[in-house]
């Protein structure tokens, strides 16, 4: 029960629920006195609905007049109340109408009040969740308007969080969303607003579209452009041709990472190519824009075209995208590009697929380029020995001019080199290493050695070389030609010792001649000489001690066998070995049979395993289970 005086106000519980008894009263549960007149009073819930009247003091005449009736909402406690709203009512007359004037009406089920004037009626109802997405959106409060909609999606009904893709519904229901949107570009705020987008629009593709051109309008496709749906749902292509045809005006780096992270069948790529084509046409060396066709060549699986772009751009990528996609018929032409990009991964592809291009199309690829085709031919030769050697001829030339330090290996391990036509080619550009061994290796072994000691002057390399040979005819030649020359005579007396006798060089030597470290030249002969005749008594030495030492041993093996020839005592202190009875049985009448072997164990002759075709012959169990050895021979007593 409610109880409204012109200042207070009372709410009584009820404990009858058709009627009180005489018997039965009412509890006072709130009891609050207000500023104003009470006109009505009205249950909502556990709160008041109060129809209130006021009277105010004007404050230029200061006297009191009637304001406009209020209607508040207020929560009662036990001494006092809050205020929850208070709105103020425009009725007609208000000025002259009195508190008793006014009447509050409720109808409990429909939740409508009823505020009676002498002039008019006023219907009010409690405020849902739309009237407040309402209010925040009439305050431009769209971010409160588009999280109070989210929390109770399910109860409003005049607002929509996505927009409606078809105007009838958008008619119907406003779009919280879209106004959010509009109100972000309206301010300014273009990222924001395409940023919201994707919340907002979500899988709508119509909207996306709708969008779309309304950022277009505003000159504002790049803003929306990395927000765009890729997948799900996909736009027309149109739409994302529209923004690559905006950022290939103004920006070709922004051009180009959209085609990087947009798939390729979003757009018509042959739209796309012949657009970027045309921009080449005014800047025909713009990386950014080369490397984009080609990006776009390989989306539409145009390998050749993107191939020819990457050659020619020197990109790392390359030599990853002929594998990829299997192109080595395409670069077949392309070799000499791929080998002047980077030659040593151009020549590991190109060995590595010989089946699919052949060593002979590529030595005839490169043909005009001699430095390219040594290096290939050098690789291969390193890989396998044989498997160019039609092309070893070819070698010796492209070695010569390009690579001599390896000439000499590679005429080494040649076993296909024409020997007459390297040594032609070496002597016309006096290579003489590479002629010394040639000459060498061809059997005019002293041509070798004159033209060490005439070209080179080098005595060790002419004594190495001779040593090398073993020929008593080069060592001669060797002291002939060094025989005048003091420098060469030393490093013969310092290296001749252990291959010629050096007395036949010294005999050679004019008198007077100066001769640099003589001395230490003779001492040394004369130490190899002494380790030589070292050697020689060591040799005598251990010849002696062999015999010495054989017939040490064929004497104490004689007087080992005569040892153990001798007799073995057997009596009752000795036991079997195998089952550690007494050897002799106690009964001596009794037969028997005992083993006794030259290691002296003995073992009753059941004790022992059975001979048989793989054993035939006994061992002693304990030294040696099959080895011959001192226990080996038997000594068999029977009785």
């Amino acid at each position: 029960m409610l109880i409204g005086s012109a200042e207070n106000s009372q709410d009584i519980g009820d404990s009858l629920d058709n009627g009180m008894s005489p018997n039965e009263s009412l509890l006072t549960v709130s009891q609050f006195e207000t500023e104003f007149y009470i006109s009505g009073l009205a249950p909502l819930c556990d709160q008041l609905v109060v129809l209130s009247y006021v009277k105010e003091v004007s404050e230029k005449t200061e006297r009191e007049y009637c304001a406009r009736p209020r209607l508040d909402i207020i929560q009662p406690l036990p001494e006092t109340c809050e205020e929850i709203s208070s709105d103020a009512l425009t009725v007609r007359g208000f000025q002259e109408n009195e508190c008793r004037d006014y009447h509050l009406e409720y109808s409990e089920g429909e939740s409508l009040f009823y505020i009676v004037s002498p002039r008019d009626v006023v219907v009010a109802k409690e405020r849902d969740q739309d009237d407040h997405i309402d209010w925040l959106l009439e305050k431009k409060k769209y971010e409160e308007a588009l999280m109070a909609a989210e929390i109770s999606q399910r109860n409003i009904k005049r607002h929509k969080i996505l927009g409606s893709s078809s105007p009838q519904e958008r008619d119907l229901m406003e779009d919280i969303g879209l106004a959010y949107v509009n109100h972000l570009v309206e301010r300014g705020d273009y990222d924001m607003a395409a940023r919201k987008c994707q919340k907002i629009l979500g899988k709508n593709a119509a909207l996306w579209e709708y969008e779309v051109y309304k950022f277009k309008e505003i000159g504002q496709l790049k803003a929306i452009s990395p927000y765009l749906p890729r997948g799900d749902p996909v736009l027309k292509p149109l739409i994302y041709e529209m923004i690559l045809h905006e950022f290939l005006e103004s920006d070709y780096e922004g051009f180009a990472t959209l085609i990087r992270e947009w798939p390729g069948d979003l757009y018509n790529n042959s739209v796309i190519v012949q657009a970027v084509r045309d921009h080449l046409k005014k800047d025909s060396q713009n990386k950014t824009l080369l490397k984009t066709l080609a990006d776009l060549y390989t989306y539409d699986k145009n390998y050749g075209n993107a191939l020819e772009i990457y050659l020619t751009l020197r990109h790392k990528d390359v030599f990853q995208l002929i594998h990829k996609h299997n192109l080595f018929s395409s670069i077949k032409d392309k070799i000499v590009l791929l080998m002047d990009f980077d030659s040593e991964k151009a020549v590991d592809m190109l060995l590595d697929n010989e089946d699919k291009i052949s060593i002979k199309k590529v030595v005839e690829e490169l043909e005009d380029r001699p430095e390219l085709q040594h290096v290939y031919l050098h690789k291969l030769f390193k890989r396998d020995h044989h498997k160019g050697q039609r092309y070893h001829e070819k070698q010796i030339s492209l070695y010569a001019e390009y690579d001599r330090p390896n000439l000499l290996p590679f005429l080494r391990d040649s076993t296909h080199c024409p020997l007459e036509k390297a040594l032609e080619i070496c002597q016309q550009r006096n290579f003489v290493e590479e002629t010394v061994y040639l000459l060498s290796r061809m059997g005019n072994s002293r041509s070798a050695l004159k033209m060490i000691m005439e070209e080179l002057h080098d005595v060790d390399k002419a004594i190495e070389f001779a040593k090398e040979q073993d020929d008593g005819e080069l060592w001669e030649d060797l002291i002939l030609y060094s025989i005048d020359k003091p420098p060469f005579i030393t490093g013969l007396l310092n290296n001749i010792g252990t291959h010629v006798d050096p007395i036949l060089l010294i005999h050679r030597i004019k008198e007077g001649m100066e001769i640099p470290n003589l001395r230490d030249s003779l001492v040394k002969i004369l130490q190899d000489y002494n380790l030589q005749v070292l050697e020689s008594n060591q040799i005598l030495l251990r010849e002696g001690c062999k015999k010495i030492l054989v017939a040490d041993s064929l004497s104490l093996l004689k007087k080992m066998h005569r040892t153990q020839m001798k007799g073995v005592l057997v009596d009752e202190e000795n036991i079997c070995e195998s089952c550690l009875s007494p050897i002799l049985p106690t009964d001596a009448a009794k037969p028997f049979s005992v083993v006794v072997f030259h290691c002296r164990h003995m073992f009753h002759k059941e004790c022992l395993p059975v001979p048989s075709l793989n054993a035939p012959a006994q061992y002693c169990n304990i030294c040696s289970a099959k080895s011959r050895g001192p226990g080996s021979a038997i000594l068999d007593m029977k009785k």
